[in-house]
């Protein structure tokens, strides 16, 4: 599904989680609940950029997580990262859209960003990145077909304790 600033955000609400005994494998098979693309137009400033992705990405995680473990946190982990990330790419825009995409395969939430003008600083420069670091397993980047850089993370469903 992808959302844009031409579609309203309450459409996301429509969005629900899998019936109750389907399990996450069932969803990867069928493979229409485990992803979501969002795209933020031009006219969105950094701060208005982070707001509406933040804000579309929590009506729509109950949906997409589902009745995975830790969901709850997972999807609270997820929003730190996503509006970090937001963040970042929106000030160093290189296409005319911010475009994003969250998936999900049971056993991690893959966050896709983009595209940047720049590779993605460090920490030190971007002090969000330490939170992003910190809460995924992998960052890395790719060259988007516009020509600059987008920035992906893996984030774990399951906690580093179990």
């Amino acid at each position: 599904m992808t959302i844009s600033d031409a579609v309203p955000l309450l459409w996301a609400s429509s969005l629900r989680p899998p019936a109750a005994g389907r399990n996450a494998a069932v969803s990867q098979v069928l493979g229409t609940a485990n992803s979501l693309e969002f795209r933020v137009g031009p006219e969105r400033d950094p701060a208005q950029a982070m707001r509406r992705s933040r804000r579309f990405a929590a009506m729509a995680l109950p949906a997409l997580l589902g009745e995975l473990p830790e969901a709850a946190t997972v999807a609270e982990s997820v929003l730190a990262v996503l509006t970090e990330l937001v963040d970042v790419t929106a000030r160093h825009r290189a296409s005319v859209d911010l475009a994003g995409r969250i998936s999900c395969d049971g056993a991690h939430v893959l966050l896709t960003v983009g595209e940047m003008d720049r590779p993605l600083p460090g920490p030190e420069e971007e002090p969000g990145l330490f939170l992003v670091r910190r809460l995924t397993d992998d960052v890395g980047q790719y060259r988007g077909d516009e020509g600059g850089h987008t920035t992906w993370v893996s984030v774990p469903v399951r906690s580093s304790a179990q």
